[in-house]
Formats: C-alpha cells, structure tokens, sequence
C-alpha cells in the first residue's frame, strides 16, 4: 500500500517509516518542517510538509498525490504532562486533526483509515483486577476536567469508524517507552531525583514503541474495519514500580518516595500516577491481527531503552 503518515516524525512515526517500508509499502510522510522533510527523505519516505490543522493548506500539499490508506500518528505530548493543558493540543489534533485528515483521505483515494487512541480513554479511575477488553465503555462523560480528553479521544474514534467509504480502525495504545525522547526524560530525572515514587501508587499498562510500531503495521494490513484494538504489553506495573525501574536502567540512585496527596496541585499526573488502576487486555490485536509484543513487560523492554 502507499501509506499517508501524520506524525511521521514522532516518536512513534519515525520508527513507523522504516516498519512500513520493511513491509513493502511505500510512505508519505506528513510534517511541518523542512527539517522534518530531510530526514523523511533520508528514511525513504516522500515528505509532504503541511500542517494538518491547517485544513486548506493539508489539502494544497496533498492535491494531485494518491495513497490507500492513511495512519494518523499526530500528538503533541513530549514527556509526562502534569496539567490538564498539556492534553489541549493533542486533544484538537484527536478531533479536528482527524476530521482534516479524512478530507485528506478522500481526496488522495484511501480507503484504509488507522488512528491512535489511548487506553485512558477507559477512564481515570480504579478499574479493578479484571482485564480491561474492547467492550467496556469507551471516552464517557461525566468526568469533569477530563472530558476535554475524552470528547476529543470519542470524536476521534468515531470520526474514523462513522465516515462513509472508509475501513477505519482504532488502536488504544498504553503508555508509550523506549529508546525515545520522553523515555528519556524520565530516566533523566530519575538521575536527578526529581522523579519520585508516589506512595499508594495506581497500575498503567505499558507498550514499547517497537511493538506499538509492529501492531499498527499488522492493523494496516489485517485489522477489521470498525474495530478497535487494544495495544499493551502482558504486564501491566505499578507506577512505583516503573518509576524503580526507570531509575536502575539509567543507573540512577534510588527514587524517593512521596506521599500520594503531595502530587493533588498536577491533577493529571496524580490522576496517571496514582488514581488510576487499569490492566489492560490485548487478546484482540494476538488473535485478529496475529500479533503479539516482542517485549512482553517493561523489564525486557526497558534493557533497549537507552
């Protein structure tokens, strides 16, 4: 397939490129910058430089170009957000980001549509010890300064799944590591103790950005249309526990500890740290899309991760 790229320079996207293009598709990588297009073109994809919020401009870029499928990458998170306003700009490029994109898609012939969702969209809240599946509601209301997040992480699976023409697909990533910027960040602060263990801690589900690249190829190519997929290792951790973790893969000292309450005045990070209790199931994506993590918890994974 010929695949349209947006984020193509994340994270997640950069190691997106040289995944599809292992796989024999070819990639239009969409980014804002001229930087961005020199290491597109480096990597072997065709750069478009556009700005995806940017409606009329996406569509200039993208006039005359063909492509089967479009994967939508596009977030505006670098490290651990503290604030609800950290979420703002992700949460436009989840909703009207997606909305341009599909004009995109119509307009250069794709069909295939992939979106990253976030497994948050759960809920922030104490989910139990059972496995979190697909059938569990999804992005509900009624969670007060969290609904900005879940409105935008709604209209965007909607949005994808709801338009006519196009075989869209969702995929609820867990929290993202590896051997990236905010990966290191994190064990950058370990070092500097500036990371602490919150004492209780919540459980977050993880996926190193290798598999969270595996995963989208193979919902590209076999995901059901109108499906979501949830996407997380086999280990769900407790957040002291990856914060341990973080620390000894960077040979920091151990982190302090810290009472819960301490982090109430950074809503968000108390909410993913502390007030959230999430186990995360993804026998969906092993048995439809035939895949499964190539590190199956945060140990394995955190040893490639500087």
């Amino acid at each position: 397939m010929n695949v349209l790229l947006a984020g193509a320079t994340g994270a997640l996207g950069s190691v997106l490129v040289r995944d599809l293009l292992a796989a024999g598709h070819t990639v239009l990588g969409l980014t804002r910058s001229g930087g961005g297009a020199r290491r597109l073109a480096e990597a072997g994809a065709v750069p478009v430089v556009a700005d995806m919020m940017d409606r009329e401009a996406l569509l200039a870029a993208l006039d005359g170009r063909q492509a089967d499928a479009v994967v939508h990458e596009a977030t505006a998170i670098t490290g651990l957000p503290l604030f609800h306003r950290a979420l703002y700009a992700t949460d436009a490029l989840r909703d009207r980001g997606t909305a341009h994109l599909l004009e995109a898609a119509k307009l250069v012939g794709a069909h295939r549509f992939v979106t990253q969702s976030f497994f948050l969209g759960y809920g922030y809240r104490d989910h139990g010890e059972a496995p979190v599946t697909e059938e569990r509601p999804f992005a509900e209301l009624g969670q007060g300064a969290f609904d900005p997040h879940m409105r935008s992480m709604r209209a965007n699976e909607e949005q994808v799944s709801g338009t006519p023409g196009i075989e869209g697909i969702s995929l609820r990533y867990g929290m993202f590591y590896g051997p990236e910027a905010s990966t290191r960040k994190l064990m950058d602060m370990t070092r500097k103790r500036l990371l602490p263990v919150p004492d209780p801690a919540g459980t977050v589900s993880l996926i190193h950005i290798e598999d969270a690249a595996s995963a989208t190829v193979a919902a590209l190519e076999r995901g059901v249309a109108g499906r979501a997929y949830n996407v997380a290792d086999d280990h769900p951790v407790r957040f002291d526990d990856y914060v341990r973790a973080l620390a000894a893969a960077a040979g920091a000292p151990a982190p302090l500890r810290l009472p819960s309450a301490l982090l109430r005045p950074m809503p968000y990070m108390y909410a993913l740290m502390v007030g959230t209790r999430i186990r995360l199931s993804s026998e969906r994506a092993k048995r439809e899309l035939g895949w499964a993590p190539a590190y199956p918890s945060y140990r394995e994974g955190l040893a490639f991760a500087t």
